[in-house]
């Protein structure tokens, strides 16, 4: 999570909020004639959108579309391809898509892509998991691009100069271009990184079908029709209704184009993202509506509280422009020069399925196609273009519906889909969790049997955990088992210590030598140590600072000999046998002895505790222990928790 925050920390608002931007150059750039270039990426833009139009049509979007414009060259940053998409609160039209980015370097290879969010390099924070230790927020920009299908990252040199064409400082577009273009061999990101994203984008595009959800409404006839034609505007209804404002529910009070009394019962294809803010808000509607709901018990009523809802978020878009708005905006898609081009390319791509021209079913992936066009492909300026207000005015004054015929319709609707996703339990909400985490597939649940769990591995953990280099941004958790670890000199560490300390006694009163000994060879830096180096005066001082550090290190132990505090460490179970001559021993010996204390027993112990204390929620240890992979049976002790004891 240090990746994210820094990223956000660093982050230019250059876009707005939950909003995603892509850009897709033309490489090799090379000097090109403006216009000439223009022409070459608007037939790129062409063929995008129609190769890819038959997973884009139907698609329900949060908010904005998928689209592409042509940007020309400002600022060092070359003329190209330029999309914009607010998703709001439905993250999955991000993702979705970075897959179609992605898809689309694939199937233009000549084409590069770069992709980032309100939070920058979003695609990072995904696998921050697996970046590379040199790769932070701070050099992280313009390196990280889509090339042939796959996620690239722009490598800086290892040392300074040791290859020309790496750089230590972000480098800019035409940099970056231009080593793409050179040395793509070079520049994939690593399999887990690519894995990270690949992961999180899976599934697409059948994976579209599965984030939709079907639901009967009661509704007034002309939004059924309005919806017929144009499915879309299920989302600008929800969310005029999800986010109404007292201003808004004013023109609830007495509906002026949704009548009640021309209610129907249909079938509305929701996003689940949709359907669950039309669902999860309680919503009481004013008695002068004429929107009555029938009791909660009646077998109905979430098809006419849904209906309800959305016909009030269909009235707040109709009130909020003016019946007779400018004509100007009801531009004529088969008017464009695109448009003749497009609908061939779309029939090359076989996107009307084989449907008689002229055929209902054919007319109706016609419109879906034009407004397909209208908004992605022959996008107008913000000015010119139709609220979605507007947009239904304008169907309900063109469009001719029958409410007798589509009475008729309510004898064969298809069955609604089942919303128990709705509600997760609690093992649907560990697999998230540990899907989200990474992990391929979800861990088998312990077995009662494994009674002779290996606690071992608890203290070995904790212990790479503490050996890991902590800075002001963070401790870094162990990396997976099979990383190699970074070598320790441990003599040169001794060796320096005996120049400024002097030899080491024969003996000493503690027994963790050993142990301390073990310990630094998991110490894991990234810097290597010098001691070589020191100068004379430097070497005083330390001397005289561990010399004070030893004195008081001594008369805390004489301190502390005296007190209760060593029966709160459990101790080793060898000293247990002389536990019956330890009186004797302190009074042979003039004081008492200290007796060595069992670390590993004691952190699995203290560790174990405060698991027990949990009682199967989420707390401190079941959290340090599962972020370094380390998974604890349930506890099934019934009695008082019983101390585990030492092999």
């Amino acid at each position: 999570m240090g990746f994210q925050r820094r990223m956000e920390e660093n982050v230019k608002l250059a876009t707005a909020e939950d909003t995603v931007e892509y850009h897709l150059f033309l490489i090799p750039d090379e000097p090109r004639d403006p216009e000439k270039h223009k022409e070459i990426l608007q037939k790129y833009i062409e063929r995008i959108m129609t190769q890819f139009a038959p997973i884009l049509v139907p698609y329900i979007w949060q908010n904005q579309p998928f689209n592409l414009k042509y940007k020309p060259g400002k600022g060092g940053v070359p003329a190209h391809m330029f999309g914009v998409t607010k998703f709001g609160d439905n993250i999955e039209d991000e993702w979705f898509i970075v897959y179609i980015v992605k898809q689309i370097t694939k199937e233009f290879p000549e084409l590069v892509a770069r992709i980032e969010d309100n939070d920058g390099e979003f695609l990072l924070i995904e696998a921050a998991d697996f970046l590379p230790k040199w790769l932070d927020p701070d050099n992280s920009a313009n390196r990280v691009f889509f090339y042939h299908g796959e996620l690239c990252i722009i490598p800086a040199p290892k040392k300074p100069g040791a290859t020309a064409w790496s750089l230590t400082t972000p480098p800019t577009i035409p940099q970056a271009l231009n080593i793409i273009s050179t040395h793509s061999e070079k520049i994939p990101a690593s399999e887990s990184v690519r894995a990270a994203v690949n992961r999180r984008i899976r599934g697409y595009p059948e994976k579209i079908q599965a984030s939709l959800h079907r639901a009967h409404c009661f509704l007034p006839a002309g939004i059924v029709a309005v919806l017929k034609q144009r499915p879309r505007l299920v989302a600008a209804g929800v969310q005029a209704f999800y986010l109404r404002d007292p201003i808004d529910l004013r023109a609830c009070r007495v509906f002026k184009t949704f009548l009640p009394e021309t209610r129907i019962m249909t079938s509305v294809t929701f996003t689940k993202c949709l359907y669950a803010q039309l669902t999860q808000q309680r919503f009481v509607p004013d008695r002068r509506s004429g929107y009555r709901l029938p009791p909660p018990s009646h077998p109905q009523y979430r098809a006419h509280e849904l209906g309800m809802k959305l016909a009030h978020g269909f009235e707040i878009l109709c009130s909020r422009c003016s019946p007779h708005f400018s004509d100007s905006k009801k531009s004529h898609v088969t008017a464009s020069p695109l448009w003749a081009g497009f609908l061939d390319s779309l029939k090359k791509n076989d996107y009307f399925k084989g449907l008689i021209e002229g055929s209902a079913q054919y007319q109706e992936r016609l419109e879906m196609a034009k407004n397909y066009f209208q908004l992605s492909v022959n996008r107008p300026e913000s000015s010119l273009a139709m609220s979605p207000g507007e947009e239904i005015l304008t169907l309900l004054q063109t469009l001719p519906f029958d409410i007798e015929e589509l009475k008729k319709e309510e004898a064969n609707l298809p069955p609604e889909d089942d919303d128990q996703w709705l509600d997760l339990s609690p093992d649907q909400l560990d697999q998230l969790l540990q899907e989200a985490a990474g992990r391929k597939e979800p861990e088998p649940p312990i077995s009662k049997k494994e009674e002779n769990y290996d606690l071992t591995q608890v203290s070995k953990s904790m212990k790479a955990f503490i050996s890991k280099v902590s800075t002001h941004e963070g401790a870094e958790l162990p990396r997976e088992p099979s990383e190699a670890p970074i070598t320790f000199d441990a003599d040169s560490f001794l060796n320096y210590f005996d120049k400024i300390l002097g030899p080491r006694p024969p003996e000493s009163d503690s027994d963790d030598l050993d142990e301390d000994e073990d310990d630094f060879e998991c110490l894991d830096s990234d810097e290597e140590l010098d001691f070589e180096t020191q100068e004379p005066g430097e070497e005083s001082s330390v001397k005289g600072a561990l010399n004070d550090l030893k004195s008081y290190m001594a008369q805390m132990d004489q301190e502390l000999a005296h007190t209760s505090i060593s029966k709160s460490f459990t101790t080793r179970k060898q000293m247990e046998s002389t536990g019956k001559n330890s009186d004797e021993e302190e009074n042979g010996a003039g004081g008492p002895v200290m007796t060595l204390v069992d670390v590993d027993l004691n952190l699995v112990s203290n560790i174990l505790e405060s698991y027990s204390s949990q009682a199967g929620l989420a707390g401190p240890a079941s959290n340090l222990l599962q972020s370094m992979g380390v998974r604890l049976p349930d506890n099934t002790d019934r009695g008082p928790a019983s101390e585990p004891t030492g092999d």
